[in-house]
């Protein structure tokens, strides 16, 4: 296999080359390693980089394999995790100028599992300061590879901004708001945040516990499988989990969607969003019609309260995440984590009694959609990615919009996936989402499969130089 195939192959296909003898993992890893070095230091998507680590674990995964001893799709690969999931090998900072050197006790058990799957993890990635929506001043700050000058989306930064760049074959973030999802469309990528307490949050740093949840972020639907096919299933050390048994993932991806009903609001999915966006929607139903999809007229559910009141949900849990360095560490803080948690501790009793009944409604309303139809179809964001100049700015006055189609489905727990659609007229990539009952992540990412095999937005990747500043190309 060339080495320049390598950073830009998927996990399964480098996978089953590695499994056959094609290539090694020392090999891969080596790449990669080499690649984060050449690159990154412009990106900035790495916190923390296991060099030493890394080959040594593909140095063991390599002999097991040579024995005919392979554990499965993940043996051997090199993946990377988002800083706010516990090692115990590698500080844990959380996007956070007052954590930086914290080392762990414990793995988060959503590393352990990638681990005992014979993951390589290869390091730990940048994110914004506490998992909202800033980075701490005095932390990394990563690029979008696509164009620097533009928003890389939300928390899960450097784990977008490292998959897209072929600095890793898949990573894990976390969404509470969006931060799966933003990402996976500002960089071109599959990003499935599933069902609320699908997969353990136990040692991972929280954000908003009602409402955090930890998934994959890939280049294919068949990558994100193999992720989440590892990482979910009860956990005692989380007491939210769910008991429900895991699909095989990967082995269902080619069933039969046709037939399969999706609904749509236009009014919800279409009004006041960017036509470049809009278009990007429209050309996947066409896509998904052709393989055999209804799309079924439906009305979406009384959403505006949840969508505002979703600030106030996460600011007040944020306070309680944080109750333990803030105000004590209070300069410490960045701007915008500071706001955030200054907000939530303004919050009445009143204001969270009002929102928790807005929310149990919300979710009842959803629920009966889902008696017509099995998913939904919705953008993720609707405008365009914006600059990251102007998230700021954003943020301050108009989260509301950019969380639109995010946050109602934290508020919910509801399963989605993000799927590359298109380009909007400044090269940027454009996703989508579609979205599904509690635990329907099989069905959602045989849906996202099933469009990959029928279009090939998912195989382009942005064109990066060796210390210079990423290039706006496609290739």
């Amino acid at each position: 296999m060339r080495t320049s195939a390598i950073p830009f192959s998927t996990l399964t296909d480098i996978s089953e080359k590695i499994r056959l003898g094609e290539v090694s993992p020392v090999e891969v890893t080596s790449v990669l390693l080499d690649r984060i070095e050449d690159l990154d230091g412009n990106l900035k998507s790495y916190t923390t980089v296991l060099g030493e680590r890394a080959m040594t674990k593909a140095c063991e995964a390599e002999a097991d394999i040579r024995r005919g001893f392979w554990k499965g799709p993940l043996h051997g690969v090199p993946i990377a995790v988002k800083d706010l999931c516990y090692t115990t090998y590698a500080p844990t900072s959380a996007g956070m100028h007052i954590h930086r050197d914290f080392v762990p006790p414990f793995n988060a058990t959503v590393v352990d599992r990638l681990e005992r799957a014979g993951a390589i993890i290869l390091g730990k990635l940048t994110m914004t300061e506490g998992a909202f929506g800033g980075h701490h001043p005095q932390m990394k700050t990563p690029l979008n590879p696509w164009h620097p000058e533009y928003w890389t989306g939300a928390s899960s930064s450097g784990s977008g901004a490292a998959t897209a760049a072929g600095l890793c074959y898949a990573s894990l973030g976390s969404d509470t708001g969006g931060s799966i999802r933003l990402p996976s469309t500002a960089c071109g990528l599959t990003g499935v945040k599933p069902t609320f307490g699908r997969v353990s949050r136990h040692g991972v740093f929280p954000l908003a516990e009602s409402l955090d949840h930890i998934g994959p972020m890939t280049r294919t639907a068949a990558d994100a499988a193999v992720i989440l096919g590892v990482i979910a299933g009860e956990d005692p050390g989380d007491p939210t989990s769910l008991a429900a048994p895991v699909p095989d993932y990967l082995g269902g991806l080619n069933a039969p969607i046709r037939g399969i009903r999706v609904g749509i609001d236009e009014e919800y999915v279409f009004g006041g969003v960017d036509p470049a966006v809009q278009r990007v929607v429209r050309d996947a139903m066409d896509a998904l019609s052709s393989l055999g999809v209804r799309f079924v007229p439906v009305r979406f559910p009384e959403h505006e309260a949840v969508v505002s009141g979703w600030k106030s949900a996460c600011s007040l849990e944020t306070a309680i995440a944080h109750e333990a360095t803030y105000p004590a560490q209070e300069s410490a803080y960045g701007p915008i984590l500071k706001g955030l948690i200054d907000h939530g501790r303004k919050l009445t009793t009143f204001d969270y009694g009002k929102l928790t009944l807005e929310r149990m409604n919300f979710c009842g309303a959803l629920k009966k959609v889902f008696e017509d139809v099995d998913l939904l179809i919705a953008p993720v964001i609707p405008m365009m990615t914006p600059k990251a100049a102007d998230l700021p700015a954003i943020m301050a006055e108009d989260v509301g919009r950019l969380g639109r189609f995010t946050g109602p489905f934290n508020m919910s727990g509801s399963p989605t996936v993000t799927l590359q659609g298109g380009f909007d007229p400044g090269g940027l990539p454009v996703g989508f989402q579609l979205v599904g009952r509690h635990l329907a992540e099989d069905l959602l990412l045989r849906a996202g499969h099933a469009f990959q095999g029928a279009t090939d937005w998912h195989t382009r990747h942005p064109e990066l130089v060796p210390a210079a500043t990423p290039a706006l190309e496609i290739a």
